[in-house]
């Protein structure tokens, strides 16, 4: 009866040992708001909007402790629009994530699958566009150099993140075209980022290799692609510095897009310039330098005012688009998990050539507007779980 009771305790021992090494959690965030638009296609509207800051998102990660410093981890991600409850990247189970890896806590992190660039992961957190303090609104113009939150994500990629060294962490990635034509749609970049006390600071490269022409690693059949073009090239290096509540950053980024037809618009759903459409035509080479300033100031642990101003000088077919694009958002938090916030964004465009894509404003996850100029405010609230 002993021998019986003692091998029951240990088996009992074992199995909570086993479940202590290994967890699967379930996670999510909810963002919703009404928004007014000035203009989108000739017309003021209000809307209920998902995703004005954050993707609505749902997923699993989990972990597995392996022995001596490695763990096998794992992310399955959803993202969703709120408003009808469809799929964000459609026809796509998990569209945000799915990847799975090794992680050693000497030597760094392997994961494969579909994910994000490593320049978003690392130069991205020091935007306005990336964090909620600013989000989606406040994305550059056409997202077009993908540091917002998590817009474009990669297919058939590898991925390696260093651990941390002294506050250095180096990222780098390549993702397969899987296809017989070897470049037709692959993507690699690199990344580093600095952060020791107050300061923070990153670069990063990232090149995408015939996006949204067909399969490959960023598609337009799930609107993962920015742009259609034969080729995307992107610079970015930012700093931010932190002086008790307040947080001040610069950020610069260079997009050089080649033989571009095309750039998705959130608000349509649909890639204007690829065809006829209100919004006019797309088609050539384009350089956009998008050069950002932002501040968040915490006035209490709840409660924060946050801005950004984002000038971008364009060049398109011999001539030199600029926009101008600014924000502000107040932010309260009523508990850990759920806040709300109020935020309104400018954007104006000067120098586009008449009949283009780029003559019209077009504030990130809305409609174009029929004129240079759109304005858009928002009320929404945010949870987490």
């Amino acid at each position: 009866m002993k021998k019986s009771l003692i091998a029951l305790a240990l088996t009992g021992a074992f199995a909570v040992s086993a479940h202590a090494q290994s967890s699967v959690t379930l996670y999510g965030l909810i963002d919703t708001g009404l928004v007014y638009t000035n203009n989108q296609m000739g017309h003021s509207n209000w809307q209920l909007n998902s995703s004005s800051t954050q993707n609505t998102v749902f997923g699993l990660k989990g972990t597995e402790d392996l022995g001596g410093g490695l763990k096998a981890i794992f992310k399955l991600e959803q993202g969703f629009i709120l408003n009808n409850g469809a799929q964000a990247f459609s026809g796509d189970m998990f569209g945000s994530q799915a990847w799975v890896g090794l992680q050693a806590d000497q030597y760094g992190t392997v994961t494969f699958g579909r994910q994000f660039d490593v320049m978003n992961d690392l130069v991205g957190p020091l935007t306005a566009e990336f964090n909620t303090w600013g989000g989606s609104l406040a994305a550059h113009p056409f997202e077009n150099d993908n540091l917002a939150a998590n817009s474009v994500v990669i297919n058939n990629s590898v991925k390696y993140a260093s651990p941390t060294w002294y506050g250095v962490t180096f990222e780098t990635m390549y993702s397969f075209s899987n296809q017989t034509s070897f470049a037709s749609n692959r993507s690699y970049g690199f990344a580093v980022s600095y952060a020791q006390g107050p300061i923070n600071l990153a670069a990063g490269y990232l090149q995408l290799n015939g996006a949204g022409n067909g399969s490959g690693a960023v598609q337009t059949s799930d609107a993962s692609a920015n742009f259609v073009a034969q080729r995307q090239r992107v610079w970015s290096l930012g700093g931010n510095y932190t002086y008790g509540p307040v947080t001040a950053g610069l950020v610069w980024s260079h997009s050089q897009i080649d033989n571009a037809s095309g750039v998705f618009s959130f608000g349509t759903g649909t890639y204007l310039g690829s065809g006829d459409n209100s919004a006019g035509s797309l088609a050539g080479s384009l350089r956009l330098d998008n050069f950002e300033a932002n501040v968040k100031y915490a006035l209490t642990p709840a409660w924060s005012v946050s801005g950004a101003y984002t000038y971008t000088h364009g060049a398109y077919n011999g001539s030199n688009p600029g926009w101008n694009t600014a924000m502000l958002q107040t932010d309260y938090a009523i508990s850990k998990r759920t806040d709300f916030y109020l935020e309104g964004v400018y954007q104006n465009v000067h120098g586009a050539p008449e009949g283009s894509v780029l003559s019209h404003a077009m504030i990130n996850t809305l409609s174009p507007s029929s004129t240079d100029t759109q304005v858009a405010v928002t009320v929404g609230m945010r949870h987490a779980f």
